[in-house]
């Protein structure tokens, strides 16, 4: 009995000789590659703290071996090239941009709601004289109906972060793509305006759980390299929709009965059967099931988003490895995972940088560029030409998207949202003052014109595809699909309380009748948020989820996130190995003893 024990014991010893030994060569190869602490030169560094790190040791069996595997998945995903990226991940592209697509119905009714206000059928349906032989939807209808919107999508969005926590995204999506199949009915066969803001309050609740879910879902299933291409494809999926839109109303401009409206509204019947078989499909994200304690469904989900060529075995419990250390770490740092504890602690800061995120991108002066056709009209552009120069935009914004997929990842998220906010402020001052003479001339109503179209641009290459990025990065994974929630609440809020109040009635002869003029309001606003980004946005470009963990709980002021150097995993933890390491030799002993 006695030489049995002495040889389990043995063996103990030799598993810990050979894991630190993996550790002093792991460790060996970071130092010739220039990682943790061996960067030479001054900088702010970030640690992981070594009382997290024992807590994280005490609730896993083998904490060696988790730290040693998430350490390796952490490099490889750090120092992954691109090229490799697109070649083992297409699977992991396709899911989520099959899932984006909900985006592209989205973006293509509320395109079409908005473009409503100037679009001659639905006037001349809905509307009521304006004394210039036309007609015009009061400004009241016109703020009640983009707020039922707003309201709906606040709603969706508490929704969706009750069913994702418990069915995950995947089924979350399916549900609300069942019931804006149904809800696309209220606004078809309306015969008045109470009719058709009930049916855009309903058609809000479903594109709310799209808003969130797609954006979550797109974070967690692809690698650093590709994080930023998927997420700004949800951007991109918006304007697509919004194109779709521009090009069906120039198509039916000239129709004036009521099938001019209705025909935009049943196109959105054609979306929801293809994107939900395709989610039906789709792999459930694998953080979400390691969140939930199934890690069997997250490897499966990992193997599934992955060719197996160029994803191993060894690969597979490396990265789950990587997900479990980065869960328990979260779990250490803030236990809960309600909305209250977006509110606490670290995750303050996070939620703090999430929402005015996202309220920026609306309070920038885009106001105007959403409204753009009526903007045309109201700086004195005719109809037609003014739902030309807004498909114009619409394929103009696209190519401002795809763009940032190119500089992006060059000059940083930080970076490229704080000039493209500068360029906006310019674009409105100069808007503003083609609106000084009233009634502008021909010259100043298309200079005005053509200025809305470049800040349209700006935003989709700057501010409006990079948010998606942000807001998906910046949260701790336990609590990300929640801090988006309240993000895009905020967002929402946001344009029920003022921007809807506000940007009609600047525009609208019956009401305030600013014209171009409006544009100098939406600059102070933009110049406001210009500040709060230059001070509080830190820079997340080619970060993991752990090392922004490790960031934020260092408190790193946000000019500093991209400069400051992060010990690796290995490094970070030692202490704590070497703990464990010395419990499980001092029960060994205790039981050779007994």
């Amino acid at each position: 009995m006695a030489g049995s024990q002495e040889h389990e014991v043995g063996d103990e010893e030799k598993v810990q000789s050979e894991t630190r030994q993996d550790a002093i060569s792991t460790q060996e190869r970071d130092s010739e590659k220039g990682l943790g602490h061996t960067h030479s030169g001054d900088g702010q560094h970030a640690h992981i703290d070594p009382a997290i790190a024992s807590r994280i040791a005490a609730n896993v069996d083998d904490f060696m071996t988790l730290v040693n595997e998430a350490n390796e998945a952490n490099e490889r995903e750090r120092e992954m090239k691109l090229s490799y990226a697109f070649k083992v991940y297409p699977k992991a592209i396709a899911w989520s941009m099959i899932l984006s697509s909900c985006l592209i119905m989205e973006g293509f009714g509320t395109s079409v709601v908005g473009s409503y206000i100037s679009y001659p059928p639905f006037r001349d349906k809905f509307g009521i004289p304006d004394g210039n032989g036309q007609h015009q939807i009061p400004a009241s209808w016109q703020n009640g109906i983009a707020g039922a919107t707003n309201v709906g999508e606040i709603i969706g969005l508490q929704i969706a972060g009750v069913l994702s926590e418990r069915f995950g995204y995947r089924w979350t999506i399916i549900s609300a793509l069942a019931g804006v199949t149904a809800f696309i009915f209220f606004p078809f066969f309306a015969q008045n305006l109470t009719v058709f803001l009930v049916g855009e309050l309903f058609q809000g609740m479903a594109w709310g759980v799209f808003q969130t879910m797609t954006v979550a879902y797109a974070a967690e299933v692809c690698p650093v390299p590709l994080r930023h291409y998927l997420t700004t494809y949800v951007n991109l999926c918006w304007i697509i929709g919004q194109f779709i839109s521009s090009g069906v109303l120039v198509g039916l401009v000239n129709r004036t009965d009521e099938w001019g409206y209705r025909i935009p509204f049943s196109l959105q019947w054609v979306w929801p059967i293809p994107i939900g078989v395709g989610t039906y499909l789709a792999p459930e994200s694998p953080w979400w099931c390691i969140r939930h304690g199934y890690k069997e469904r997250a490897e499966a989900s990992l193997k599934r988003l992955a060719r197996s060529s160029g994803f191993s075995q060894r690969d597979a419990d490396a990265a789950m490895a990587l997900m479990v250390y980065t869960d328990e770490m979260e779990k250490q740092v803030s236990e809960g995972t309600t909305y209250w504890d977006c509110f606490k602690g670290i995750d303050l800061r996070r939620t703090e940088i999430v929402c005015l995120t996202w309220l920026s991108q609306t309070m920038c002066g885009t106001a105007i560029g959403g409204l753009s056709s009526y903007f045309y009209q109201q700086a004195g552009i005719s109809t037609e030409d003014s739902f030309k120069l807004g498909w114009g935009q619409n394929g103009l914004n696209a190519v401002g998207t795809i763009a940032t997929w190119f500089i992006l990842n060059k000059v940083g998220r930080r970076t490229l949202v704080f000039w493209g906010m500068i360029t906006m402020f310019i674009l409105l001052i100069i808007t503003g003052f083609m609106g000084i003479h009233n009634p502008p001339s021909t010259a100043e109503s298309w200079t005005a014109g053509t200025m809305v179209l470049l800040l349209s641009v700006t935003a989709n290459f700057s501010v409006g595809p990079v948010v998606y990025t942000i807001v998906s990065e910046m949260p701790s994974t336990r609590l990300r699909a929640k801090s988006i929630i309240l993000a895009r609440n905020a967002y929402n809020a946001i344009n029920i309380a003022f921007i809807n109040v506000v940007s009609f009635r600047q525009l609208s002869p019956l009401e305030w009748n600013w014209g171009p003029k409006a544009a100098f309001f939406w600059a102070g606003t933009n110049i406001i948020f210009t500040t709060w980004i230059f001070f509080r946005l830190p820079e997340t470009k080619g970060r993991t989820y752990a090392e922004l963990d490790i960031l934020f709980d260092n408190k790193v002021p946000a000019r500093k996130f991209a400069s400051t150097k992060i010990e690796t995993l290995l490094q970070g933890t030692q202490g704590a190995q070497k703990e464990q390491a010395e419990n499980i030799t001092g029960n060994a002993e205790e039981r050779t003893v007994t």
